[in-house]
C-alpha cells in the first residue's frame, strides 16, 4: 500500500467506528499487503480517533482461532478505555457490531515494558503485572462477518477491537496455575462454552510476552497502566438481545453482562 492508500483505510476505518456501522466490500487497493502496513494502519486509526488508550487486545492464541481468522500467528490491536466498564454491565444490542462473547483473562500493568533489544522472558514481564482480571471481550469488526476481508485488514481494524468488561481480580494470580483454572460461559442460564487457560496458548500470560516482544520491536512497548486482554478461552459466542451471559473462572470469579434490545 502506498502511504496515501493506507491514509485513506485509516479515515474508512476511523469513520465507520466513530459511527457504529460497518464497511462492506473494501476495495481492493485498501487491503494492506502485510501485517505490518495493517499494524502501521492501526496506529493511524488510533491518531485519527484521538481516544484516551486502554491499551491492546490479543486474538487467535489458540490454534482453532486461528483457522477462524485464517491466520497462522496471534493478532493484536489497541483497546480504548472509552469502551471499558466494570462488571456487571448492561449493553445495547442494536448499537453493537456483530458482538462475539468472549472470555478472557486481562493483565493489567503495574510498570511500563520499555523497547529494547534483548527480549522480554516470563517472569521479568510477571513482575510488571499490577493485577490480573477474569474478563468478557465483547469484539466488534467493522467489517460483517459475512464480508470479512484479509486478517491484515482486520489487523487494521485493531483485530476486531471492541468493549471489555473488567470482573475481579485473581487473588495471588502468581501462586495459582492459571492454565489449569477452568473457565465456562453461561447463557439465560444454560451451558454454552467452557473452555480453560491452557486455551490461551498455553498459559495466559503468554501472550502477553509474545505481545511486549512485539511491540519493542516495533519501538514502543508496553506503557504503565495498560490492560491487556490475552485471547478467548472459551472460544466465540454471538451475543442476542436479550441474553445474560456470565463468565466463571474458577469457582468463584463471575464476570456479568445483559443484552437489552
Amino acid at each position: 500500500m502506498s502511504p496515501a492508500e493506507q491514509q485513506r483505510l485509516a479515515e474508512v476505518l476511523a469513520k465507520a467506528r466513530r459511527d457504529g456501522r460497518q464497511v462492506r466490500n473494501l476495495p481492493k487497493e485498501l487491503v494492506p499487503a502485510t501485517f505490518a502496513e495493517g499494524c502501521a494502519v492501526n496506529a493511524r486509526v488510533a491518531e485519527l480517533l484521538g481516544f484516551e488508550p486502554l491499551g491492546w487486545k490479543i486474538a487467535a492464541t489458540n490454534p482453532d482461532m486461528q483457522r477462524r481468522l485464517r491466520t497462522s500467528a496471534p493478532i493484536y490491536g489497541r483497546t480504548f478505555r472509552r469502551f471499558a466498564m466494570a462488571s456487571p454491565a448492561l449493553l445495547s444490542r442494536a448499537e453493537l457490531l456483530d458482538p462475539l462473547v468472549e472470555c478472557e483473562f486481562f493483565f493489567r500493568l503495574a510498570r511500563a515494558l520499555p523497547p529494547r533489544q534483548a527480549p522480554y522472558g516470563r517472569e521479568e514481564v510477571a513482575d510488571a503485572v499490577a493485577s490480573v482480571h477474569c474478563g468478557i471481550e465483547i469484539a466488534e469488526c467493522r467489517f460483517p462477518m459475512d464480508a470479512l476481508p484479509p486478517v491484515s485488514a482486520i489487523l487494521a481494524d485493531g483485530a476486531a477491537s471492541g468493549r471489555y468488561v473488567v470482573g475481579p481480580a485473581i487473588a495471588d494470580w502468581r501462586q495459582r496455575d492459571l492454565a489449569a483454572m477452568p473457565v465456562t460461559l453461561t447463557v439465560n442460564g444454560t451451558m454454552r462454552r467452557k473452555g480453560s487457560g491452557r486455551e490461551v496458548m498455553g498459559d495466559p500470560i503468554n501472550p502477553l510476552v509474545w505481545l511486549c516482544n512485539e511491540r519493542s520491536a516495533w519501538g514502543d512497548g508496553l506503557a504503565a497502566g495498560a490492560l491487556v486482554s490475552t485471547g478467548t478461552a472459551t472460544g466465540m459466542l454471538l451475543a442476542q438481545a436479550g441474553d445474560e451471559m456470565v463468565a466463571r473462572f474458577g469457582e468463584d470469579h463471575l464476570v456479568r453482562v445483559r443484552f437489552t434490545a
